[in-house]
């Protein structure tokens, strides 16, 4: 099959967790057997022709001129180009600035849409944004071919408030086992005397909780922050926590191996997501044996099940910095280990993809117009 991918920043990953998605899958697809193209910003780091088989194409991304507006253009310009080029499958990761642009995808291309999260639940939007993003969900669960959920809750709502059907699949990981302490000194910490955060600076990701729980309490074991700070948002934590030398803001950390290391070592991961699906963070932190100290919200238990300590205020974080330890709570962190090793392992993933677009391609009668 001949298959894009669409809606993301492009491959390798320096973004996100739909970037590392489609950075594992096309190369994937591209090892099966399968013509695979990847489309990603022009000011994309990694400016090759192919990665591993697949075929980048680079698209004007005024995002650095217009900020999130520019996605829009973006995303027009990914979709005008794939109508050239004659795609069996179009995969697209999210809905918020293309599903605009549904009516200019190529007719004879299947389109299979991964509906992302509640985008429009988040609070970082204005009332009007948070519309759209209803009206541009809307769109994408309407116009699409199929649908896939990455979390149950998504499949469920989906179901309910469209009366679409979805093939739920999750993220992935790959189980950790190279550890080495050696790369904590580049990070100044000791294995085991250090917490973690990991997470876009954004409000639903509890950031502001965690770092107030952590104000609160008297012990000052540091706690690494990792994610690109420099947002509006991430200029309000900095200022607010300046006085609190051990709460230390790292930016992005896109070294896999050291982030898997970090995690390793850590002795509480503070996972703080609340809105949307199945995250990627998340499931790398299980892959790495870090021990999750999790947001109570419903996609996070569903992930976790028994196997975290739950959080929903500033106190309760305090009461687990105190109480509680990753020494103490290896079985649940094995659970959780071998969560990923027999359900949200990459290969599984993978290939509950490949199989349904080969379901997809079997049935759709756009393959007999061509």
């Amino acid at each position: 099959m001949k298959i894009a991918i669409l809606g993301t920043r492009g491959v390798p990953n320096y973004y996100g967790g739909f970037e590392q998605f489609a950075e594992f899958f096309s190369v994937y697809l591209v090892q099966k057997g399968h013509e695979v193209y990847c489309y990603n910003s022009h000011d994309h780091p990694f400016q090759e022709k192919t990665f591993h088989g697949v075929t980048i194409i680079h698209k004007y991304d005024p995002e650095y001129k217009l900020g999130t507006f520019g996605q829009f253009f973006y995303d027009y310009n990914c979709i005008m180009d794939s109508r050239k080029r004659d795609f069996d499958i179009i995969l697209q990761l999210g809905y918020t600035s293309n599903s605009i642009w549904h009516f200019l995808l190529p007719k004879k291309s299947i389109i299979i849409t991964n509906m992302d999260g509640l985008e429009w639940k988040r609070t970082k939007y204005s009332k009007p944004v948070q519309q759209f993003l209803k009206f541009a969900e809307r769109l994408a669960a309407n116009s699409s071919d199929f649908l896939v959920s990455d979390s149950l809750g998504i499949q469920k709502f989906l179901q309910e408030k469209y009366k679409k059907a979805s093939t739920y699949i999750a993220y992935g990981a790959y189980p950790f086992s190279d550890a080495d302490e050696n790369v904590l000194k580049e990070y100044k910490v000791e294995k085991g005397n250090y917490n973690m955060i990991m997470a876009r600076f954004e409000p639903e990701n509890n950031l502001d909780m965690v770092l107030e729980g952590v104000a609160m309490n008297e012990d000052k074991t540091p706690i690494l922050v990792v994610g690109k700070h420099q947002t509006k948002y991430g200029d309000y934590l900095k200022n607010k926590f300046k006085e609190h030398s051990n709460i230390r803001f790292m930016g992005g950390i896109y070294n896999l191996a050291h982030l898997n290391n970090l995690r390793y070592f850590s002795n509480l991961y503070f996972h703080g997501h609340s809105v949307g699906g199945t995250n990627p963070s998340l499931l790398e932190a299980m892959a790495s044996r870090a021990f999750v100290i999790a947001h109570n919200n419903d996609f996070n238990k569903g992930i976790l099940k028994e196997n975290s300590y739950y959080f929903s205020n500033s106190a309760e974080v305090k009461n687990i910095l105190q109480t509680i330890k990753k020494i103490d709570n290896l079985r649940l962190v094995q659970n959780n280990f071998d969560a990923i090793v027999n359900e949200f392992n990459w290969e599984k993933i993978n290939g509950e993809y490949l199989q349904l677009f080969e379901e997809c391609y079997s049935k759709s009668d756009k393959r007999k117009q061509k």
